[in-house]
């Protein structure tokens, strides 16, 4: 089924939908430096169980205005709810949203034109793909405020080595956009003025793949990260069984053989 109209979304993140099936999420509440409030977070999880819902998206650009990319949560109204439940409300409904990101089954790509920290470095690495500008920088500074950036070092530490994501999460210092991408937190960083083109070298590219094969993928790679290896090769060993049985596979097998480019149907399904 089709996304529903872009207007019940609330204006705090704009969600645009293209021909292709690329759906640009944009973080727009620059005053605010686009932290993850219970409004923002809450505009997320609809466009994202829109997203999931519906066959026509392919990807997913995750975008942000203003300065920032991402500020995390925001702790003046942290501040003004000293409630444990509360609390527990908002770190449940951010982890919702991360979760939402990776189960997704289509790509998402963080396109980041300004600072992430906190839970705004951990939007960046729960993505399955991040795109910075040189100024990009990125923190998990909760600890300069006596709160230890907890859920941000959930994907931290699957992007980052561990000495690298504890010297972030322990010291609360920033990093430069070359470091994140040395140390595995980035795929590139560009220019500015080539952020666009650089996302959308990576968006043509898995567009001109099947989205079977694609979903499927996605889901392995995160399942087999947290098994052992023998449960891991058995997983994958099933997952590219079944995904050799798709159309698709077939008609890139058939495709190989003969020294042809392949012929994907539009939404290659496997039923």
């Amino acid at each position: 089924m089709p996304m529903s109209a872009t207007h019940s979304i609330p204006t705090v993140l704009q969600v645009e939908h293209d021909a292709r099936g690329v759906v640009t999420l944009t973080l727009n509440d620059p005053a605010r430096f686009n932290a993850l409030g219970a409004d923002m977070l809450a505009a997320l999880q609809q466009a994202l169980d829109a997203i999931a819902r519906d066959d026509g998206v392919r990807v997913v650009v995750l975008a942000a205005t203003g300065k920032a990319f991402c500020a995390g949560h925001n702790l003046k109204d942290m501040a003004a709810h000293p409630e444990l439940a509360w609390y527990q409300t908002l770190f449940a409904q951010c982890s919702k949203v991360m979760l939402s990101i990776q189960r997704l089954p289509v790509p998402v790509i963080a396109k980041v034109q300004g600072m992430a920290t906190a839970a705004g470095c951990q939007l960046v690495a729960q993505c399955d793909l991040a795109v910075a500008v040189p100024q990009a920088t990125f923190a998990t500074s909760g600890i300069h405020y006596g709160l230890f950036c907890a859920t941000p070092s959930v994907p931290l530490v699957r992007n980052v080595p561990i000495k690298q994501a504890m010297e972030m999460l322990l010291t609360g210092d920033f990093i430069d956009a070359a470091t994140a991408l040395r140390q595995g937190l980035l795929n590139r960083v560009v220019p500015a003025e080539a952020l666009d083109a650089e996302v959308e070298k990576l968006v043509a590219s898995i567009l001109d793949k099947p989205r079977t094969a694609i979903a499927m993928g996605k889901a392995l790679v995160y399942q087999q990260r947290e098994l052992g290896v023998d449960a891991a090769y058995q997983l994958a060993g099933q997952t590219m069984a079944v995904n050799m049985m798709d159309d698709a596979a077939q008609e890139g097998a058939r495709a190989f053989a003969e020294k042809r480019p392949p012929a994907w149907k539009q939404h290659s399904s496997g039923h």
